[in-house]
């Protein structure tokens, strides 16, 4: 019987990380380079995943050390903006993640300058929007970070009319080394258990996160990033950034 234990997916998740450390550094490195030269610029950082993926841009945003020109896209927004009704928003039937012909509506809902860069995460990249969104966005003349799953990607096809898949986007892709479907550990049936995207994606998150602050360092600028707000000045700086930010992120 196959041993389904913590211990099982602690030691398979090291290995995985290890493996997108190895395979993905270069770049994550050449993600960062975009990012910062788009920082430098006075630019914002734009990142969209769909599903689970919208986890990404959370972790990059709105906590101690990290960036204060990060901006989360969510197709939420199209409710809350009232593009459209909470009904058709959650149609089982017209699924939104797989929706071609409404990245463009949803870019003009923000507002977004010539220098911003994105960074767009699908763990299939095959859906509609995020495709998309890149397709828009490489249009609008910005640079295109895409996060996806190469085995994922390359088993499955396309959803959108085009028959493109995200990666073909692309200026810089990152494979999170997750297995198609995202589960990562056999059990003894036809099932497998432990998704790991939202794992991966925090890591390369981080490190895309951590390479643009020693690249800014490295040029003798300062990140702008958010202070623990128990140290002296800490709130004044924070607000000079959001205040440096307000309207865009």
């Amino acid at each position: 019987m196959r041993e389904i234990t913590m211990d099982v997916f602690f030691d398979e998740l090291v290995k995985l990380l290890d493996k997108l450390y190895d395979k993905e550094h270069k770049n994550i490195e050449a993600a960062a380079k975009i990012c910062t030269e788009s920082i430098q610029q006075g630019g914002v950082i734009h990142v969209f995943g769909s599903g689970h993926s919208i986890g990404f841009g959370m972790e990059m945003q709105n906590r101690i050390g990290s960036l204060a020109c990060i901006h989360t896209i969510d197709t939420g927004d199209f409710v809350l903006k009232g593009k459209f009704t909470l009904e058709e928003f959650k149609d089982p039937n017209n699924i939104f993640e797989r929706r071609p012909g409404i990245a463009d509506q949803l870019y003009d809902l923000y507002t977004i300058h010539p220098s911003d860069a994105f960074i767009i995460i699908s763990n299939s990249g095959i859906n509609g929007v995020v495709i998309d969104m890149a397709i828009t966005a490489k249009q609008r003349g910005h640079k295109v970070i895409v996060v996806t799953s190469w085995q994922h990607t390359n088993a499955e096809e396309s959803r959108h009319p085009s028959g493109k898949k995200l990666y073909e986007m692309g200026d810089v892709v990152i494979d999170n080394c997750g297995p198609q479907g995202d589960a990562l550990i056999e059990t003894d049936g036809v099932e497998k258990i432990c998704s790991v995207s939202s794992i991966t994606g925090a890591f390369i998150a981080q490190t895309i996160e951590t390479e643009i602050c020693r690249m800014m360092q490295e040029s003798g600028q300062e990140a702008p990033l958010f202070w623990d707000e128990l140290l002296p000045e800490a709130k004044e700086h924070n607000d000079k950034l959001k205040a440096q930010y307000q309207g865009r992120v």
